[in-house]
């Protein structure tokens, strides 16, 4: 009686297991799909405060606009410059006492100059929050001013990457790589290039990669500072980049070589070899630099890709070693000079000075031969 209860106990144990399993499977199954639903629905609520805050923003940067048309329109039409001050103080008292300290002198001065640099509204980009315009208005020269507003844009900038490019002078570094004159023109345009030679620049500012002013550092200690700033690194590098790998080891011959970094840019449609050097370059370097671009074009390059491109960063190079070892036929391999602290302005326009100066000297030297 005992042995023949057994097995019919154990196929018991084993339905009651199977409906226990198949509880627990539900169970996490329904978790899982209420965890979906979760996710779906804080998605949408979190696109739509920023929906919300961005129209917030938008409605007051239009307030803001139309507080200095008014305050710039009765200064131009006033005949003594101190009723202007003496309106925008009474109208700061006032407004202060009942919205609060954003409408503080200083800040209604600052809506007249924003209304005087965008005196239609129609042209406001309402891509940009107020802060970024608080930055723009800050720069004279309207082509300039249209450069950094469009790359804002494009490069999806915060008020804060875009204040440290403009401190960091990328317009000026922009105007002095090669072929950069008709920027100006395409600014105006309301275009920012699109090749990627057209995007290089000298010097390149990595500030935040931590590495001080003249101390002994390894490139390998740059390497791995830069990957460890990678969201910054790619900021700086400018738009379009995605990183592909590091040190990725690759056989020539019955060699084996490691090129420091791996880009791809999607606007330029090209890989982009880096490497980095923490001394002053040299024509090995250079030459070094073009068997990992041909390498790149024979193994990699794939049917619609262009050919790619590779940057050499140097702490110095010499132009004239430089044009030298790439010649006339070589017009994807390039050198530029970085930085691994933020210049003083005084020191980072003498340095944009000089690049210019050797650019303009080089192009100058090519039309004598």
């Amino acid at each position: 009686m005992i042995t023949t209860l057994k097995p019919l106990q154990k196929i018991k144990d084993v339905i009651i297991l199977k409906k226990e399993n198949d509880i627990a499977v539900n169970n996490e199954n329904e978790l899982i799909g209420v965890e979906n639903i979760y996710q779906d629905i804080r998605n949408k609520i979190i696109t739509a405060r920023e929906k919300m805050f961005k129209h917030i923003d938008n409605t007051m940067t239009e307030v803001y606009w139309y507080v200095g048309k008014i305050t710039y329109e009765l200064s131009e039409n006033s005949t003594k410059a101190s009723y202007g001050k003496k309106i925008i103080d009474v109208l700061s008292s006032k407004l202060t006492k009942e919205f609060g300290s954003g409408f503080s002198s200083v800040s209604i001065r600052r809506m007249r100059r924003f209304y005087e640099m965008y005196p239609i509204w129609s042209t406001v980009s309402t891509e940009l929050s107020w802060a970024h315009f608080q930055e723009l208005i800050k720069i004279d020269k309207k082509e300039e001013r249209d450069f950094y507003e469009l790359e804002s844009i494009k490069s999806n900038w915060g008020c804060r990457e875009l204040r440290r490019q403009i401190n960091t002078k990328l317009y000026d570094r922009y105007l002095i790589s090669p072929d950069k004159n008709m920027i100006i023109n395409e600014s105006k345009k309301g275009i920012i290039e699109r090749e990627l030679e057209e995007i290089l620049k000298s010097p390149y500012i990595f500030e935040f990669a931590g590495l001080k002013e003249n101390k002994n550092y390894l490139e390998t200690d740059l390497e791995s500072a830069l990957l460890s700033h990678l969201t910054e690194f790619l900021l700086e590098l400018g738009r379009g980049f995605s990183f592909v790998a590091s040190q990725q080891r690759i056989k020539i011959g019955t060699e084996y070589y490691y090129p420091d970094l791996i880009f791809y840019n999607r606007l330029a449609k090209c890989f982009v070899i880096i490497d980095l050097k923490i001394g002053k370059l040299t024509h090995q370097d250079i030459g070094q630099m073009q068997m990992y671009v041909n390498y790149y074009k024979k193994t990699q390059m794939i049917e619609g890709e262009n050919k790619p491109i590779g940057i050499l960063l140097c702490a110095d190079k010499d132009d004239a070693v430089v044009e030298m070892t790439l010649g006339d036929e070589i017009k994807n391999v390039y050198a530029s000079k970085y930085l691994t602290y933020l210049p003083t302005k005084e020191e980072l326009i003498k340095i944009i000075k000089d690049e210019k100066e050797i650019y303009e000297l080089s192009k100058e030297d090519l039309k004598n031969e």
